[in-house]
């Protein structure tokens, strides 16, 4: 009975999640901002390209794929080492 609950719950979650994901694009677009600025800045016409700031994400992305690979990499070393000599009980 346990598993059958959690298997619904889970399904009830993906659902739920796909339908908040979904519904978020399926807004429309911000209007352009119509500016008052001198020299025709900040017009429909004359706007740059957004960019998007992946510096900060990307970064943190980096640094924890490090500290994961340096924690597996610091496991397999002492794996290894355990192997090699093993522990003696008592001696």
């Amino acid at each position: 009975m346990k598993k059958i609950t959690k298997l619904f719950l889970s399904g009830l979650l993906i659902m739920a999640g796909l339908i908040f994901y979904t519904s978020s694009y399926a807004a429309d677009p911000p209007p352009p901002p119509t500016g008052g600025g001198s020299g025709g800045h900040n017009l429909g016409g004359n706007q740059g390209a957004p960019g998007a700031p992946i510096d900060g994400g990307l970064g943190i992305l980096l640094a924890l794929g490090a500290g994961f690979g340096g924690y597996k990499l610091y496991k397999a070393r002492k794996k290894a080492k355990e192997i090699e000599e093993p522990e003696v009980n008592g001696a």
